[in-house]
């Protein structure tokens, strides 16, 4: 009888590890108040979720976004070019051409066009494929409170699915070619804009998600919002983390189980994790995931499913459903 009950203790605790990975309770469960991001500067910023948003600041992003669209190419890999919105010559002046793959990149909060993810995953792709790479700068919204910019992130992921429009109205740009990659609040702005256009887009990746607001937002990314959508956990604690920890994609890589990474002794130090790991896999294609039967096996490390590879550059992946992998790494690049 003894034994039976220790069994069931254990089963119960395995369970109850496994929560903050994908269940109800994650679904539904609350951040605390008060967490902490890093700046493009590496300053820590406490911030308040329950803080008020700015109203006026959200208004005038519902009417005019302001993004920027830089676009980076092999023939000038460092130095961008403009790209702006109805502005026919803004394009045909540029090095964009719709014969080529297109990837777009969106920052997170309190990001700019200038912050290292960008400069990794530009360099990563340009390296292995000749391809028209955008970088969105939203950064009017981003440098704003979050609770602020978390709710401006439908306006300004609209916004770029309307230039995404305009681009393949008139300027022969083939959802069929485009990749879209978003980190933590860019996540769910790429997924707002490959919902605009009904989810026609080849592929969405989104890299740890954001978390705080957005566990039963329906703004948030789904996997609907393109034909293929990804998400990269690495940050998913139940209250503390930066990233949503739950299902989110198509496929949902779940990094040395989804909540920490070797190597990190913080928070936004898991959370960056995700965008230097697929600058990786652009670049090596070596991190393979192992389809989970269940949140047990996810956190026991026991997945032995389906292979998929994590990240890289592949614009035709697929999965049927939304299904969840175990990807293990080291703590060094290329991990």
């Amino acid at each position: 009888m003894k034994k039976v009950i220790l069994c069931f203790l254990i089963a119960t605790a395995y369970t109850a590890s496994a929560v903050p990975l994908n269940s109800v309770l994650s679904e539904n469960r609350e951040h605390s108040r008060v967490i902490e991001f890093t700046d493009d500067e590496g300053v820590a910023r406490a911030v308040d979720i329950d803080e008020e948003p700015d109203q006026d600041l959200l208004d005038e992003i519902e009417h005019d976004s302001e993004n920027l669209y830089q676009l980076f190419t092999r023939e000038n890999p460092t130095t961008p070019q403009t790209l702006v919105i109805y502005d026919v010559d803004s394009i045909q002046n540029s090095n964009f051409s719709p014969d080529r793959k297109t990837v777009v990149v969106a920052h997170g909060w309190l990001g700019s066009q200038n912050n290292e993810m960008n400069a990794l995953i530009r360099d990563a792709y340009l390296a292995q494929e000749d391809v028209n790479l955008i970088v969105v700068d939203w950064k009017r919204l981003a440098t704003a409170n979050y609770v602020t910019a978390a709710r401006g992130i439908p306006a300004v992921g609209r916004a770029l699915g309307e230039f995404l429009q305009f681009l393949s109205n008139k300027h022969g740009l083939d959802y069929n070619e485009v990749h879209l990659v978003g980190f933590s609040l860019g996540a769910h702005l790429v997924g707002n804009a490959g919902r605009l256009l009904n989810g026609q887009i080849a592929r969405i990746t989104g890299l740890d998600p954001a978390g705080p607001l957005w566990n039963i937002n329906s703004n948030r990314l789904n996997p609907t919002d393109a034909i293929y959508v990804e998400a990269v956990h690495t940050d998913g604690d139940t209250f503390e983390g930066l990233g949503i920890g739950a299902d989110v994609g198509n496929a949902n890589f779940y990094v040395n189980g989804g909540n920490s990474q070797p190597g990190c002794l913080t928070l936004i130090c898991n959370h960056n994790r995700a965008y230097r790991l697929f600058a990786a896999t652009v670049t090596y294609d070596h991190l393979v995931g192992r389809e989970c039967s269940n949140n047990i096996s996810l956190t026991l490390n026991l997945c032995r499913g389906d292979r998929l590879n994590m990240g890289n550059t592949d614009i035709r992946k697929s999965v049927s459903g939304v299904r969840k992998y175990r990807v293990n790494t080291r703590r060094n690049y290329p991990y």
